[in-house]
């Protein structure tokens, strides 16, 4: 089963804290204007099956994410990741997956480098690790494992930081609608998917919420205006049947303009998985000189 690496691989680029400036990029997704101070911070997710359907139905999946997120606009941003998720198919049948995750983006975009590790029922597969460079209309990467290997990327392609940013650009633009091409070094460290975001009505800091969490509770939190944002995967190189594609995963959360995410939920067309936030701690960061 692939499934829970690349939800983990979906929840690393979604639960990455970055803040957007107000205005919305101009001249294309890798034009995204300059990004204030990040919020650093460490958040656990609880992780618990909502709903099972289909052919491959699950009968329960549990598990954690836990997420450090620190850095500055003048040193770059770097995340570590780490989320074991345990999958029930029925008749005894356990699926454990483990994947460790570690990046650094540039705070202009330019560059991004990744490792992904990820171990399935103790076998262990061979770690992604590479390195993406921006450079004029294209991207260069080049991977060290599983294979070496050099290729390029259109340059209009997005990394996880970037792709955050637009949406909160978007958000606060009013848009309820937002494209992007989006590059993390997960799978093989090839692929690239095409992303849909469905954007919400804004919901002020103030408004009573139905189910807190540590991140509502916190009061460096409550005077952030967050949005429920629906972001659909889709395969850019698989084919459209009856010119319309099914999207390989959606993933739908509340997302704070200061990019914290909360209320995570994972739809994987055959089961759904929820991720609660169980604790939150705002780190102390060093503001540029």
């Amino acid at each position: 089963m692939a499934r829970p690496s690349r939800f983990s691989s979906r929840a690393l680029v979604l639960t990455i804290a970055v803040v957007a400036t107000g205005s919305v990029f101009q001249n294309g997704p890798a034009k995204a204007a300059a990004s204030g101070p990040f919020l650093s911070h460490q958040a656990l997710y609880e992780l618990s099956l909502i709903k099972s359907r289909g052919s491959n139905a699950i009968n329960g999946a549990r598990g954690r994410i836990l997420y450090n997120f620190s850095g500055s606009a003048c040193e770059g941003y770097t995340s570590e990741f780490r989320q074991v998720s345990e999958l029930d198919s029925g008749e005894g049948k356990l699926a454990l997956s483990d994947l460790r995750s570690t990046s650094w983006e540039d705070a202009a975009g330019k560059s991004y480098r990744f490792k992904i590790d990820a171990r399935m029922n103790d076998n262990e597969s061979a770690p992604v690790d590479g390195v993406a460079e921006r450079a004029g209309d294209h991207i260069t990467v080049k991977l060290k494992q599983p294979v070496a290997k050099t290729f390029n990327l259109d340059g209009n392609i997005v990394f996880p930081t970037e792709q955050i940013q637009h949406i909160i650009a978007a958000a606060r633009a009013g848009k309820s609608v937002l494209e992007l091409a989006v590059y993390d070094g997960s799978d093989n460290g090839e692929k690239v998917y095409n992303t849909l975001s469905v954007i919400g009505q804004p919901i002020p800091g103030d408004k009573t919420i139905t189910s807190p969490d540590p991140s509502t509770a916190n009061d460096q939190m409550k005077s952030q205006t967050r949005w429920p944002v629906t972001v659909s995967y889709y395969d850019r190189d698989a084919k459209a049947k009856d010119g319309e594609q099914t999207p390989v995963y959606a993933m739908s959360f509340e997302l704070f303009e200061n990019g914290v995410s909360r209320a995570l939920v994972l739809d994987y067309n055959d089961f759904v998985i929820s991720g609660a936030m169980g604790k939150f701690e705002v780190k102390d960061s060093k503001p540029c000189k």
